[in-house]
């Protein structure tokens, strides 16, 4: 055995490849570091080389898709206002036809009623004076065979109401009657109240406002005037009625001697006739 077995050695232990490795890696990566840093601060007046970012360029077919699908947005929106302005004005003129028909058929539905109203009147005028022509060729054949049963005379009233004869007409019935028979002869047309045609009541209406006295426009109304006489005692300018009193459908003018004037119906107009012709149901005095 050596004589030094048991001295321990005072030299520091090897150390490993790979520890060194590493120690001089590092070591080496400062002094670099350190070199630049110090060729930098040594050189101040070298310009630093800048770095410019490149924006992506925009694809040329893109961009015209995108133009492209502006336009046709834009282009529905226009169309998609013009086809809801036309369907507006669509709705407004079938609005406006249907408003304008309904207007039409009402005006054509009046009209006919109307028409229906005036014939049924015509109708009944017709009838009345045919039913009246009747009743005064059985009168005339009556008188006739009365007449020869005497012996060939006969006594036939004026009036047929009972009275003879009446005062001639003076002031305000004075001017009625002139009126009235001033009319003689003009068409009678129902609902019209002169100076070329009247209606029965028209034509008491109008002769009345020449006496200055309002009279209300209807028969019936009118049938209603004054105070009620009877038809025994009758002077002229009485207004005489057909039917009730109050819903009378005929008024004519009492112009004396058993006589009036009136607008009769349209196959006759105004004319002037004796009450036996058709004997009215009342009168009344407005005078």
């Amino acid at each position: 055995m050596s004589h030094t077995a048991h001295i321990p050695s005072h030299r520091k232990p090897r150390r490993s490849a790979s520890k060194l490795a590493v120690r001089a890696g590092v070591a080496g990566g400062v002094l670099s570091t350190l070199a630049m840093a110090g060729t930098a601060s040594a050189s101040p007046s070298e310009p630093v080389a800048e770095t410019t970012l490149e924006m992506p360029v925009l694809n040329l077919d893109l961009g015209t898709e995108v133009s492209n699908a502006v336009n046709t947005a834009a282009e529905n929106t226009r169309v998609a206002a013009v086809e809801a302005a036309v369907t507006g004005e669509l709705n407004a003129q079938e609005e406006s036809a249907r408003t304008g028909a309904a207007a039409e058929a009402k005006q054509a539905k009046e009209d006919a009623t109307k028409a229906a109203e005036l014939k049924a009147k015509q109708e009944a005028d017709r009838k009345a004076e045919a039913e009246r022509a009747g009743r005064d060729s059985d009168r005339t054949d009556l008188t006739n065979a009365s007449a020869a049963d005497n012996g060939g005379s006969s006594a036939v009233t004026g009036s047929g109401s009972g009275s003879t004869a009446s005062k001639p007409a003076t002031g305000s019935a004075a001017a009625i009657l002139s009126f009235a028979r001033a009319q003689i002869g003009k068409a009678y047309v129902l609902g019209s109240t002169g100076p070329n045609a009247y209606d029965c009541s028209g034509l008491v209406q109008a002769a009345y406002r020449q006496a200055g006295i309002k009279l209300d426009r209807v028969s019936q109304d009118q049938s209603m005037a004054g105070r009620s006489v009877s038809l025994s005692n009758l002077q002229p300018g009485d207004i005489l009625y057909w039917g009730p009193k109050g819903s009378a459908y005929h008024v004519a003018i009492y112009s004396g001697n058993g006589k009036f004037i009136g607008a009769q119906n349209p196959s006759t107009g105004i004319v002037e006739r004796n009450m036996s012709y058709d004997m009215p149901t009342g009168a009344v005095r407005v005078l």
